[in-house]
């Protein structure tokens, strides 16, 4: 062993402080873009006030939430745990907040860049995400590190930092499902009363739930999607440290190596990130803090690999510019995180751990993209049977998304199998194998901080092209941000295979680390609780989905009544001589999000602890292994189907099949809105329900006994 664990720890620490300094510079950049005309300006502040006001609110309600968890945990465990899960959740809505505060400012200067040209809308909209995605990565290492180091770096208090996680997995949760139910009631209410009933264009502003729908980007898909990853990346860490508190004498070594993983990963994200937002005139820049020409030199060879997109780019051209940003920053992790495993002393093997989780979330990646993107088949056939009305679109929508399940599985299934082969040969043991388990997700979201940039630049561009529509900039800069948007909905959907896949591979550890600390010696299939719990487990994610559809299904029917009401009770509204009431559809979304969001979130902390009193901490182990398989399965089919119907309608609006206003799109525009729940409200919150039912397990684990049912 070769470096102490604090010293792996105070690395991250450091390098966190890197991405935050990363993050403050960044912001400047973006924020000193141009804003735009009046009119763009105008319709943005409207954006920002809403994305603003509610996220305020919702966040008031959490905090009445996490107060109440943290004197429970106080009370009946430790203050330590209870202390740590406030933080956790506080670091995961101040990443949250900051992204989405970056986001409803870079969306008004996404359009003016696309003005300009492609590459300058890209550059300003990607920047935005790489904030988001830096962010969330710094907090969350600063948060973490610095509690480790206030617990003096005992492994043995490892368990009070799993509050952390369980902090920032009840933040992602209630963001997400707020969010969600938020921007998909909206953006269903605008589609069918605008598009499918008046045949107007997506963004006009003649439509009285188009404020409230590009706030729901913000609020969903951003703010949401950082506390969803931010909870991923965090359990990831967390469940790998405190399996490897477990492995004996070279435990020291074991909780270390995660986190030096993650500091050597923002290293990579870094320069990922630069692949994309480089410029060549930094060079006049290096110049002048540079005397001697080493900066000047350094940027020429780095500007090689920076992204050059010109106006006639394709969709293909916009992925492989971004894809080459991820597979950069892979290619540069796996020499740094070899730099770290030689540091850290431990068997070579667990260098080969995490090239398994880096290649199983960029084959995930991969099959997520052919069955989204409408370059491929499997959306093309969605687009091909719109010529045959909504009903086929639908089915097909829905076949496409269940053999999307296929790959995803195989690629984690094989992950866990190397995974813990690796592990036993490496130390002879299965906790080591599990371990290994662990660190493969440590691996596979240790680009993370390009990968979100990736992911949360798509509702920039999405933004940006409402804003094009309303403001009535050329009809150039709409396909220019229509360009950028169908690329984010390809790489959100990309995000969320690197979530869910995640997700499995953190609960299988967090689960192991359940059993370890529950005291269960072993697990019997065939015992009187132990169906129970799996059925109960694999039922969670059917309710918990239909809980979150049937929430978005009547915040829509709100919406769809209010926008009708105000297209036949506004003089001119039609004609365009008269402004809709966009507050009062921001008003609605806003309500029902708050009202919806409760229920399914509380479930994912209620059920855990309610089987393992009533059922036995034996069923609790059954009922997370069901929830994973269901929710990793559901969770796939839903992300996947929702971004295939999306991008089918996408190349529909290409001129594909008759174009805009053609029967088939639609009946395209029909399959995305039942897709829109799927893709950006249930599927996505699946993989936190996953972790955060595991984490609240673990957390409890010392409290469960045989339960009150025992036999």
């Amino acid at each position: 062993m070769l470096l102490q664990t604090s010293a792996s720890v105070v690395i991250a620490l450091l390098m966190s402080l890197v991405g935050i300094a990363f993050v403050l510079w960044q912001t400047r950049r973006v924020l000193a873009e141009d804003p735009g005309n009046e009119l763009m300006r105008k319709i943005a502040l409207a954006i920002q006030e809403g994305a603003s006001a509610f996220l305020q609110r919702e966040y008031r309600i959490i905090g009445i939430f996490v107060a109440i968890v943290a004197t429970i945990i106080a009370m009946y465990l430790q203050v330590q745990t209870a202390v740590c899960f406030v933080v956790g959740a506080c670091a995961s809505a101040g990443a949250g907040y900051l992204g989405m505060y970056v986001a409803v400012r870079a969306n008004v200067r996404t359009a003016a860049a696309a003005s300009r040209g492609l590459h300058q809308g890209l550059r300003v909209a990607f920047g935005s995400g790489a904030i988001m995605g830096m962010s969330v990565v710094s907090f969350s290492l600063i948060g973490m590190t610095v509690l480790f180091l206030i617990f003096n770096g005992d492994p043995n208090q490892l368990t009070y930092i799993t509050g952390f996680g369980f902090g920032a997995s009840s933040i992602a949760l209630f963001a997400r499902v707020g969010g969600g139910i938020y921007t998909k009631a909206a953006d269903v209410g605008a589609d069918l009363v605008g598009k499918v009933e008046k045949g107007i264009p997506e963004d006009d502003p003649r439509n009285p739930a188009v404020i409230a729908d590009n706030v729901g980007d913000n609020v969903g898909d951003v703010a949401g999607m950082g506390a969803d990853l931010f909870e991923s990346y965090s359990g990831s860490i967390i469940a790998a440290a405190t399996l490897g508190a477990a492995l004996g004498n070279d435990s020291v070594a074991f909780v270390g190596l995660p986190f030096l993983v993650a500091a050597v990963g923002v290293v990579a994200s870094l320069f990922g990130i630069y692949m994309v937002i480089g410029e060549e005139q930094e060079v006049t820049q290096a110049e002048t803090f540079n005397s001697n020409g080493l900066l000047i030199r350094a940027h020429h060879f780095l500007s090689k690999y920076v992204a050059k997109i010109d106006e006639k780019a394709s969709l293909e051209d916009l992925l492989l510019a971004l894809r080459r940003s991820v597979w950069g920053a892979s290619v540069l992790i796996l020499g740094l995180s070899l730099f770290a495993v030689l540091l850290s002393g431990v068997h070579f093997n667990y260098w080969l751990v995490i090239l398994v989780g880096l290649i199983a979330g960029n084959a995930i990646a991969y099959a997520t993209e052919y069955f989204t993107s409408y370059t491929e088949k499997p959306t093309q056939a969605i687009g091909k049977a719109t010529e045959t009305g909504a009903a086929t679109t639908i089915i097909q929508g829905l076949a496409v998304g269940m053999m999307s399940t296929v790959f995803p599985v195989l690629i984690t299934a094989f992950a866990i199998l190397f995974s813990i082969w690796l592990g036993f040969k490496a130390d002879g043991t299965i906790a080591a194998g599990l371990y290994a388990v662990a660190l493969a997700g440590v691996g596979m979201l240790s680009t993370l901080g390009v990968t979100l940039a990736t992911d949360a630049y798509g509702p920039v561009a999405d933004n940006a092209g409402g804003i094009a529509e309303m403001s009535g900039l050329p009809h150039e800069v709409r396909n220019r941000t229509d360009a950028l948007d169908s690329l984010g909905n390809t790489t959100a959907a990309t995000g969320k295979g690197f979530a869910i896949g995640s997700a499995v591979l953190t609960a299988l550890a967090l689960l192991a680390a359940y059993v370890t600390a529950a005291k269960i010696t072993s697990l019997d299939m065939l015992g009187p609780t132990m169906l129970p719990g799996i059925l109960i487990g694999a039922m969670m994610p059917y309710l918990f989905s239909a809980l979150t559809m049937m929430a978005v299904g009547k915040a829509a029917h709100e919406i769809v009544l209010e926008v009708r009401r105000q297209f036949n009770v506004i003089p001119g509204l039609m004609e365009g001589t008269a402004e809709p009431d966009y507050k009062t559809c921001v008003g609605i979304s806003t309500e029902s999000a708050l009202r919806e969001m409760i229920l399914p979130g509380s479930l994912a902390v209620v059920v855990p602890i309610v089987v393992g009193h009533v059922l036995g901490k034996e069923a609790l182990a059954g009922l997370l292994v069901g929830t994973m398989s269901s929710g990793f399965l559901l969770a796939v089919m839903m992300a996947n189907a929702g971004g295939a119907w999306d991008n089918a309608k996408k190349w529909i609006e290409t001129g594909e099949y008759g174009g805009k206003g053609s029967d088939a799109h639609k009946a395209a525009v029909v399959g995305d809105t039942v897709g829109d729940p799927f893709k950006d409200t249930s599927g996505p919150s699946l993989n936190i329900l996953i972790k955060l039912m595991t984490i609240v397990s673990l957390v409890f684990a010392t409290s469960f006994g045989s339960g009150w049912l025992s036999f």
